[in-house]
Formats: C-alpha cells, structure tokens, sequence
C-alpha cells in the first residue's frame, strides 16, 4: 500500500515527530552498513549507468532515465532501459515502455544477463542505487532543488534512504527545479564538502504541449507522484490558474469512483482538469475523456559537459 509522505519530513530541521521515529531508523542504518561490505557484481560485457536517489520520490529519475537514454542512442549505443518489478510502480513501467526499449525483471542481476543476451551495448537503470547484488558503471543521484534533503533524517523520521554523507560513494548528481535558484550555493556548497570530485548537472522542464492549455480557464488538477509539489508549481509559473488540488499517494492507482469524483467537482464549479501524465496513463481510457496531461520536456542546462562525462566514464571501465 502506498502512503503519503508526512509532511515534516520536508521542514528544513527535524521536529518532535521526527525525534520521536529516530530509534526506528537503526534498522535503515544496520542495512547500509551491510551494504557497504556486500560483494557486488560488475558485468564487463555491457555498460551499466543507474539514475536513483537517496531522497524518497520526486527527484526525477525516470525522465533523467530517458533523458540519458536518448543521449546513448545518438552516441550509437544500444541502449535500454531497466527497471526491477515492482507490482505497485507501474506508471514508471508504463512510461519507459512507451518511450524506450526497456526491460523488466524480478533481479537487476537477471536484467543485467537477459541485456547482454540481447546484445544491448548500455542498461540505464531506472532506481537501484541501494541494490546489494549489483555494482554500476557510472552512478547518478537526484534531487530537487526545491525539496534537497528535507530534514536529513533516515526514513521514518524523515525522506532520507541514506545519509547525505554517501555522496561520497556516487559519481553525480542531477538537481531538478533549478531555473528558480531554490538554495542553490547551499546544495552546491554540502555536496563538494563531501565530495569535492562528484559532477553536479542542473536540470529543469518546459512544457511540450503548453499551446493545447486555454490558460484563461480555471483549472482542477490532482497528482500521485513522489512530489506533488513540483507538478503544481511547474503548473503556476506557467501560468494556470490553479483553482483546486487533489493529492494522492505516490503510485496510486486510481479506481472508477475516483475519476468520476473527480470530474464530478470539476463539472460542478466549471473547471477543466489536468494531471501528470505518469498519472493519466493509470487512468482506464473509457472515463479519461475530459482530462488532460502535461508533457514534459526534461532539459539539462550543462549537456555537453554531461555527454563528455558519461563518454570519459564509459571509456574509463572499458
């Protein structure tokens, strides 16, 4: 079942909830030691790139996956993309589906052989930094602006799956959201304390399908991603008028009566409707008539210093 993220795991330092939940984190703290001393495997028939995070939902890992998908393929690489099964992320499934050779598999290591197999040159993974079995090519963490590390605590007691401190063990990074500063020198600042070698690529999104929006209209829109916020503030600075918000769990899989409650409020107060489309595609196609989606255009700022980076890295492991 998917939950909500609690809202003090954003405050900008830990509250009495999140003190409270601190015992409970040892339990995340004992697996990350573990892991620091699992035997990985690393694959020398096929070049391995993960694009995860450290901070739970939101970061932007799937339109960085396709991103640097669509770099590969123009490099010549045949490139996949890959994602371990999980019955509850089937949106981000649908989404590199649709947008990329992809596979799917129970075990990474299983992706990794069936991919060889195949003959593909390059796998980029969608999540999977903390895979005990497998180690990358090249390692890619992301975060947003917006949110960083919220209040730098271990999950339950806040959004963290590792301490800030591991950076130290990642190659670079991707800041979404970054067209509005949002703490820049901050973030910028932590990251090259811990480690001064990590690359830090900048990134942020346009909307493709903007001219299908009348912007004049009052618009209703709801969300169940990781970072709901980020949808809803992409939405203002494009200026719709945002007259309502539905928020749901992150990978919620909407049923018949939750649409229909939907466009029920909307036709009642006259709103047109508009959602992401990671959650448009969960949505049975007979009852999705009257609502829209945004198409994101992922762009990153620097990105001849990000195919010069992934090249040296590719060149480096060979």
């Amino acid at each position: 079942m998917n939950l909500k993220k609690p809202k003090f795991w954003d405050l900008k330092k830990p509250n009495l909830k999140a003190y409270l939940l601190l015992p409970l984190t040892f339990i995340l703290r004992i697996s990350n030691f573990v892991l620091k001393f699992t035997d990985k495997k690393k694959f020398r028939d096929i070049k391995t790139i993960c694009v995860g995070n450290i901070y739970v939902g939101g970061t932007g890992k799937t339109p960085t996956t396709l991103y640097i998908y669509e770099m590969m393929k123009k490099l010549n690489f045949n490139a996949v993309t890959a994602k371990k099964f999980y019955s509850d992320q089937l949106d981000e499934v649908k989404l590199l589906q649709g947008k990329s050779e992809f596979i799917s598999l129970k075990q990474r290591v299983e992706i990794v052989k069936t991919s060889i197999d195949k003959n593909y040159d390059v796998i980029i993974f969608d999540d999977g930094l903390q895979e005990k079995f497998l180690d990358y090519d090249i390692k890619f963490v992301c975060f947003d602006a917006r949110k960083w590390i919220g209040n730098g605590c271990l999950i339950p007691s806040g959004p963290l799956r590792e301490n800030i401190e591991s950076l130290k063990k990642y190659d670079a990074i991707f800041i979404k959201n970054t067209n509005k500063r949002n703490n820049l020198t901050k973030i910028y600042s932590k990251v090259k304390e811990i480690n001064p070698k990590i690359e830090i690529f900048n990134t942020y999104v346009e909307i493709k399908n903007i001219k299908k929006f009348n912007l004049n209209h009052n618009y209703l829109i709801f969300s169940g991603i990781g970072n709901s916020e980020s949808f809803r503030e992409t939405l203002k600075e494009n200026k719709f008028k945002i007259v309502e918000e539905l928020i749901f769990p992150d990978h919620y899989e909407y049923k018949k009566e939750d649409i229909n409650k939907i466009l029920n409020k909307a036709k009642i107060k006259g709103l047109k409707i508009v959602t992401t489309e990671k959650d448009y595609i969960k949505i049975v196609s007979n009852i999705k008539d009257n609502i829209n989606f945004i198409e994101i255009d992922f762009k990153v700022k620097n990105n001849d210093k990000l195919e010069m980076f992934i090249k040296s890295k590719i060149n480096e492991t060979n």
